[in-house]
C-alpha cells in the first residue's frame, strides 16, 4: 500500500507539474472532487490509521494545488461557461462526491474507503481517456501520468486482494481491479499514439 502511495504521489506531481506548464488541469474535474472528498474524509472525518492517513494527508495537500489549477484555469479549458459558474460547478460536485462517499461507506460498513475509492478509480480511469478525447492534445498530460497512475492502482489492488479481507469476500472489488487496469492500458495506448502524431518522444516528460 505504501509504494502504490509513492507511485500515485508521483502521478500528482506530474499532473501539477503539466497543469502549470501548459496552464491548464490535468485531472478531470469531476474525478478531482471525488478524490479530495474522499481524502478529505478519510484524513479529517473518518481517519485512517498511520501510516495510510500520512499517505491521505500527502494526497489531500497535492490534490489542493490541483483545485488551484482547476479555479485558476477552468475558464480556458470552458470557454462557453463563465469562471463563476465553472467553480460552483466544482462546488456541487464536491458536495455531491463527499456526501455519495461517506454514505457508500456507511452503507455498506466499509470505513477503508475501498469501494469508494476503486471505484471513483474506474470512473478517473475512464474520465482520463474522455479528456484526451475531448482536448484531442497532450494538454496536462504525458505517458508518465497514465504509466504511474496504472502502478499505483495496480499495486494497491493487488495488495487489497492479497490481503484484504473485505476484498476477498467481494466479486465487485476484483471486477473493479480489472476494469480499472484495463482503462488504464487504452489510455497508454492512446496516449502513445498521439505522441507519436506529434512527433513528441514518447519517454519524454513533455
Amino acid at each position: 500500500m505504501i509504494v502504490g502511495g509513492i507511485f500515485w504521489s508521483l502521478t500528482y506531481l506530474l499532473i501539477i507539474r503539466q497543469g502549470f506548464k501548459h496552464k491548464t488541469f490535468g485531472m478531470p474535474f469531476v474525478a478531482l472532487s471525488a478524490n479530495i472528498s474522499w481524502e478529505a474524509i478519510f484524513s479529517f472525518v473518518h481517519p485512517h490509521f498511520p501510516p495510510q492517513l500520512y499517505i491521505n494527508y500527502a494526497w489531500f495537500s497535492l490534490d489542493l494545488i490541483i483545485v488551484f489549477q482547476f479555479l485558476r484555469y477552468c475558464k480556458l479549458e470552458f470557454p462557453k461557461i463563465s469562471a463563476i459558474k465553472s467553480r460552483l460547478m466544482f462546488l456541487v460536485s464536491v458536495a455531491a462526491s463527499s456526501f455519495a462517499i461517506y454514505f457508500v461507506c456507511y452503507k455498506l460498513d466499509d470505513w477503508q474507503g475501498a469501494y469508494a475509492a476503486f471505484g471513483q478509480n474506474l470512473v478517473m480511469s475512464i474520465l482520463f481517456i474522455f479528456m484526451l478525447y475531448r482536448r484531442n492534445s497532450l494538454r496536462g498530460q504525458s505517458f508518465f501520468i497514465g504509466l504511474f497512475k496504472m502502478f499505483g492502482t495496480g499495486i494497491s489492488s493487488i495488495a487489497f486482494y492479497a490481503y484484504q479481507p473485505i476484498s476477498q469476500q467481494s466479486v465487485v472489488l476484483p471486477a473493479f481491479y480489472i476494469s480499472i487496469f484495463v482503462c488504464d492500458i487504452i489510455y497508454l495506448i492512446f496516449i502513445y499514439q498521439k505522441s507519436r502524431d506529434a512527433n513528441v518522444p514518447i519517454l519524454r516528460i513533455r
